[in-house]
Parts: C-alpha cells; structure tokens; sequence
C-alpha cells in the first residue's frame, strides 16, 4: 500500500506533464458571457500532483471536481480550483504557490509530497516546503487541510516511519485541519486503480473524495458564513 501512494504522482512523461497544465484550471463550467458575468465565487483550491490533477481521468472525475459538486449538493457555492500538476514535488508546489493563490481563496487543500517519498527527498525538505505553504496561505487568511502521504518501502523504516510523522507533526503545529491519508481505502486495490496500479479509477477517485469531503466539509460550512475578504 505504501509503495503504492508513493508512486501515484511518479515522474511523468511530457506529454502527461502538458495534459495535467492543461488541467490545472477551476474544476467548474466554462464563465459565462460577459454581458451576464456572475459576481467571483470563494474559492478551495487543491495544490498537488498527478492525483490531484486526476491523470488519466476525465476532467469531471478528478477529485477536486467531484468536492465541487459536493459543495454545491449541499448548497456552499465556492469554485474549486484543481492545482494538481502531474510529478509535482512538495517544492515545487510552493515554486508555483502564488499563482495558486490568485483569487478569493478559502480554503487551500495541500495534498504534495507522494513524489518527495518516491525519490527518496530529505524529510527536512519535505517538512521546509510544506511548512512555507502553510505559513504563507495562513498569512493570507486561508484555511488550509492538509492530506497525508505515505513514502514506499525503498528507503527502509526510518525513513517510512519518519515519512509518516511528518503530516501530523504539521498539522499539530500549525493547527491544521489532516486527511491522514489520501488514498485510504484506494492504494493497492487493484480493482480501484487504473491499469498502472498508481492512479485511481473513476470509482477510485470518488473515495478519495469521500476522504477529503469528510474534513472539509465543516471547513466549508464555516467559510460560507464568512463574509468576503474587507467586508
């Protein structure tokens, strides 16, 4: 299962890295005309790799877009933006936080650092990157939750074990909302993942959504009886 975590956002091809820029864009509808454009909806965005991104999945399947639908199911109309770039690292995410960031933003959803464990990256560097996104979306006045990873076997259970601390550790000391792992119930079901055995299925993706609508769902509810930034 761990192996499996770590490999959802593996080094991707080019063409696979273009596909998931190409996604990195709000998860709703197209705007509408400018004649009757709508007021700018608060946003969630979710920054993180090919998981987030839904690589290899229709762009409605991916589990930012499903939030989104959740969200409007129970009546928060917020836009979420999906912010997964496929290969993505912990560092870079916060190399391209401030375009993340644009907007009115509520809610950031961290889900990075499946490809750190891959590559075997120093926990220091992880727990620095993650720290910095943190640090710079609370100073913003954003909410963030972060979601859990797991590293692979490779390394040995210092590392593994190191790995795992590193989330919790996080979210006690910013005092953060935590998905402990966002491929629960998903990593290594075969029957859940795509042909690789890395990426979730359409089904798949659903339950990770399951995983993350279950921490931000209150987070949500809280932002949406918030008034807009200066009001």
């Amino acid at each position: 299962m761990l192996a499996a975590c770590a490999l959802a956002c593996g080094s991707p091809r080019g063409d696979d890295r273009d596909e998931a820029r190409a996604a990195a864009a709000p998860a709703t509808a197209a705007a509408a005309p400018a004649a009757a454009v709508a007021p700018a909806r608060p946003r969630v965005v979710a920054l993180g790799d090919s998981l987030t991104a839904g690589l290899g999945l229709p762009t409605t399947s991916a589990y930012p877009a499903l939030l989104e639908q959740r969200l409007k199911e129970h009546g928060m109309d917020f836009e979420v933006v999906n912010a997964g770039i496929s290969g993505d690292t912990s560092a870079g995410g916060l190399e391209r936080l401030d375009w993340a960031l644009q907007g009115d933003v509520r809610v950031l959803i961290v889900a990075l650092g499946a490809n750190d464990g891959l590559r075997g990256l120093p926990l220091e560097q992880l727990r620095g990157n993650l720290s910095q996104i943190i640090e710079r979306a609370q100073a913003k006045g954003i909410t963030v939750l972060l979601a859990g990873m797991e590293a692979p076997p490779n390394y040995g259970p210092d590392y593994i074990a190191g790995f795992h601390k590193v989330y919790p550790e996080l979210a006690a000391q910013y005092h953060v909302a935590l998905v402990p792992f966002l491929l629960q119930k998903v990593a290594g079901n075969a029957s859940l993942n795509q042909r690789d055995g890395i990426h979730p299925t359409p089904e798949g993706a659903r339950i990770v959504a399951d995983n993350v609508w279950g921490v931000l769902k209150p987070i949500a509810e809280a932002q949406a009886h918030r008034g807009r930034p200066g009001s």
